[in-house]
């Protein structure tokens, strides 16, 4: 029972923290960077 509660308390957390992060415009950062890392495993940029 208590781990149960420890569960929905630690996706709530997760869940909480991806909409303050949307929230923040910090998802177009997010996409910049892992643009930018792809292109320089392909080894374009």
């Amino acid at each position: 029972m208590k781990r149960e509660y420890l569960t929905y308390a630690v996706a709530f957390l997760a869940l909480a923290s991806c909409i303050f992060g949307a929230v923040r415009g910090e998802s177009a950062d997010v996409l910049q960077k892992a643009a930018a890392l792809c292109l320089e495993c392909c080894g374009i940029g």
